[in-house]
């Protein structure tokens, strides 16, 4: 063999150990490198509004370490075998929808999607909504444009070699449906998020006049809603999962004060009690009044994707949300009834002692109104409602 010879074999051998020896490091990114660990994917609910029904049917999962393409290689497919056609209110108060497992490579994946089953021809009875007050009448929705592809939820769930990652898939049915004008026809947008599945979380009961109401409990940090359902028909609730952190727990009930129990401590691992077993949060009847408006955006689009939330700060500091929901997709209209003007009842939570609630006189009747579409918010207010009073406000955008 000549010098020249040589020199490239010993080159080509260099580059060929350089080689191995990157893919030896790799492993993190879920190229198969480092091994397999096992994803398994549950689905739950926030509560909806005004539907006895929302039914969706689910096809698969897929999760891929980056932002890429439908066509690229490295997205991997948790199957539903068969289809899961769900109504998603069975799904509230901690109730978990397991829908399968995969072997993954390890790494950490950060896009999400969940594929539905389209609406189309023979098969348009795969996702529908029955509307509260008229029982047995599905009304069909439409599902979103890209439905081949999934909904896309950005996450970060870490697949370790040998290990087992659980995730679940929240679906919030009350911002995820969308009225059309006056067409009849209500669209499926929907909101989702990922959370841990830990048995984390808070359980508690309000009375039973307030249960029949309709009482709505979430968790909220600085306004945000983390974690929502609606008390069963015996007045117990069980927000779980939920991710460790101090929460204000909020419960709104049509035609009662808002009660709100400030400064509630969630611990990895366990389940916090609202109140000592056997008390009940029971709010007193309020007056109410509506709020109602229109979100315009210039230039018109096809179809108007924008939430409108009902606020309420307390003398303390907290700001709850009251409600939020997406607006009319075609006209913009949104109208909340109902929203109690009294004074919000607030507590302080001390673990294992009772709750004392008392008037925040200084909070009642003052509320903002925030609209937000595409990623963009606007507030109004203060707001001052008595009861009986409409309130009109208008968004406009930009």
């Amino acid at each position: 063999m000549n010098t020249m010879s040589w020199m490239r074999a010993a080159l080509g051998a260099a580059l060929l150990g350089l080689l191995g020896l990157l893919a030896a490091c790799g492993g993190g990114s879920g190229d198969g490198n480092g091994g397999s660990g096992t994803l398994r994917v549950a689905l739950t609910d926030n509560p909806a509004c005004g539907y006895d029904e929302v039914v969706v049917t689910v096809n698969e999962v897929r999760v891929h370490t980056a932002d890429a393409p439908d066509s690229d290689p490295g997205w991997r497919s948790i199957p539903v075998d068969p289809p899961q056609r769900v109504n998603l209110l069975d799904y509230t108060n901690g109730a978990l929808l397991d829908l399968g497992q995969a072997r993954v490579p390890a790494g950490t994946y950060t896009r999400l999607r969940l594929v539905l089953a389209a609406n189309t021809g023979a098969q348009a009875d795969r996702n529908w909504i029955v509307l509260s007050g008229n029982p047995g009448v599905r009304v069909p929705l439409k599902t979103p444009s890209g439905q081949p592809s999934g909904l896309k939820v950005q996450t970060s769930l870490a697949v370790q070699r040998n290990g087992l990652t659980d995730v679940v898939i929240d679906f919030d049915a009350c911002r995820s449906v969308v009225v059309a004008g006056n067409s009849g026809q209500y669209l499926l947008k929907p909101v989702l998020r990922t959370l841990p599945r830990v048995e984390t979380g808070v359980i508690g009961e309000v009375s039973l006049a307030a249960a029949t109401a309709g009482a709505s409990v979430s968790l909220q940090q600085n306004g945000e809603v983390r974690r929502a359902t609606v008390a069963d028909a015996n007045g117990l609730f069980k927000l779980q999962p939920v991710e460790p952190g101090e929460y204000t727990l909020v419960v709104v009930t049509p035609g009662r004060a808002t009660a709100a129990v400030r400064q509630l401590q969630v611990f990895s691992g366990q389940l916090v009690r609202a109140a000592p077993a056997g008390q009940r949060i029971d709010p007193p009847a309020s007056g109410t009044a509506i709020f109602t408006g229109q979100v315009s955006l210039t230039p018109v689009p096809t179809e108007l994707d924008a939430t409108v939330a009902l606020r309420q700060t307390l003398t303390a500091g907290d700001t709850l949300t009251l409600v939020e929901r997406p607006v009319n997709a075609v006209t913009g209209e949104y109208a909340y009834t109902g929203n109690a003007v009294a004074a919000p009842q607030v507590a302080q939570h001390a673990a294992g002692n009772s709750l004392s609630f008392s008037a925040d006189n200084a909070a009642a009747g003052h509320f903002t109104l925030r609209a937000t579409t595409g990623g963009v918010s606007k507030t109004a207010g203060p707001l001052t409602a008595a009861a009986s009073d409409t309130i009109d406000q208008d968004f406009v955008f930009p």
